[in-house]
């Protein structure tokens, strides 16, 4: 929830990892220098089945994978997943994110593709740290915008909409430290049932609890 720049989920979260928006399972990721040009790292996963209310899980296999070029500051990739039950289908997704070196802008997109639904989502953010007044007030401020749309596939599960959807959302987040964020968004849906409002509001406090002894700076 930290490090996102908007609150609410994507539409197409729920494709795949489930209703309770969790697995149980386990995770190897890492990553390394390939060329001096770019970076790639990885992440291999696997959860079981769990039925166990409010942190049921489907059980599947998956894996992601990107290439960050630290001077374009841009990562791309991508991403695949098995479900090893029910119908036994595939997932697949891409995903960029920029960060221009001019500008405090932090851009976002992800596309997936599944028999429960398919869509997409791209997010800009930009934080008003270069305005000429209240710096101190305005370099703690950061403006976000996120278009989505998510379309029905062969099978239809919950919490996915039930019928084509597109959203816009705008939303203004407010770092109060470094662990203390105030958000707030609001958003309108478009579909076939009607359009609505969704609104949202959060106060996030990270809290940093070390594993062992801090090394000396040398």
């Amino acid at each position: 929830m930290w490090i996102r720049n908007l609150q609410s989920d994507p539409l197409i979260l729920p494709i795949g990892i489930g209703p309770s928006n969790a697995s149980t399972g386990g995770m190897i990721r890492g990553g390394f220098q390939a060329r001096p040009q770019f970076n790639i790292n990885y992440a291999v996963y696997f959860s079981a089945l769990s039925t166990t209310s409010p942190i049921d899980s489907d059980r599947f296999a998956g894996l992601r994978t990107g290439i960050f070029m630290p001077k374009a500051r841009l990562e791309v990739g991508g991403s695949f997943q098995h479900l090893l039950e029910q119908e036994r289908s595939n997932l697949f997704g891409f995903h960029a994110i920029w960060q221009p070196t001019l500008l405090p802008l932090d851009i976002r997109a992800e596309y997936a593709n599944s028999k429960r639904g398919s869509g997409y989502w791209i997010e800009p953010a930009y934080k008003l740290s270069q305005f000429p007044f209240l710096q101190n007030e305005m370099r703690r401020m950061q403006l976000v915008a996120r278009y989505q749309q998510f379309f029905t596939g062969d099978l239809v599960s919950d919490p996915s909409p039930p019928i084509n959807t597109k959203e816009c959302e705008f939303g203004l987040n407010y770092y109060f430290m470094d662990g203390l964020k105030a958000s707030g968004n609001y958003g309108r849906q478009f579909s076939g049932r009607g359009n609505l409002n969704v609104w949202t509001t959060a106060l996030t406090y990270r809290f940093v609890i070390p594993l062992g002894p801090a090394g000396s700076a040398r």
